[in-house]
């Protein structure tokens, strides 16, 4: 209600308003400054010991942080990393190389469940991200834009993943294994 041209409806001066809204979008922005800045530290806290730990190539480790950050960002857990999963989507990717093209298997190839079992995983559930690209950027964008890609990194049932990551001829092939550990 204006009473005197200065008034708003709650009775405060329209500066003492101003001044107030001003203060909580300060407020707003601190905080999703400082959740930001949580975010990229965790994960490149994640990233630093994932290497100390199982020598993952910064590839493989961007790709893993980048599967959690997009995970993260829709309330799911953390995916732990999988060594045996690793070396499993390492043989898959390397193969990849090879033949310069990303796929799921090819012929005379073990199947995804036979080449996670040889690797020592142990899982209830799997399922596989394969791509090729110039950067692991590149290729965690591409995956977010697919639906089935994007459905596998965000998978509620899905505990562990394993990344790899080879390089030939400036192309990256790349798998990310996911699983149910069991």
């Amino acid at each position: 209600m204006v009473l005197d041209g200065r008034r708003t409806f709650d009775g405060l001066d329209k500066r003492e308003n101003e001044k107030i809204r001003v203060k909580i979008l300060q407020e707003m922005a601190m905080r999703i400054m400082t959740w930001a800045a949580a975010l990229l530290i965790s994960g490149l806290t994640v990233a630093f010991s994932l290497h100390a730990q199982t020598g993952a190539s910064a590839a493989e480790q961007e790709l893993f942080v980048s599967v959690n950050r997009a995970r993260q960002t829709q309330g799911l857990p953390a995916l732990k990393w999988n060594e045996a999963l690793a070396a499993a989507a390492r043989g898959h990717a390397s193969l990849m190389a090879q033949r310069g093209s990303a796929a799921h298997g090819f012929a005379g190839e073990p199947s995804l469940a036979s080449r996670a079992t040889q690797a020592g995983a142990r899982f209830v559930w799997l399922s596989e991200n394969v791509a090729q690209g110039p950067a692991a950027e590149t290729i965690q964008s591409e995956f977010l834009k697919s639906p089935n890609h994007r459905a596998n990194m965000l998978d509620s049932d899905m505990d562990s993943i394993g990344v790899g990551v080879v390089e030939r001829r400036g192309q990256l092939f790349a798998v990310e294994d996911f699983s149910k550990a069991k």
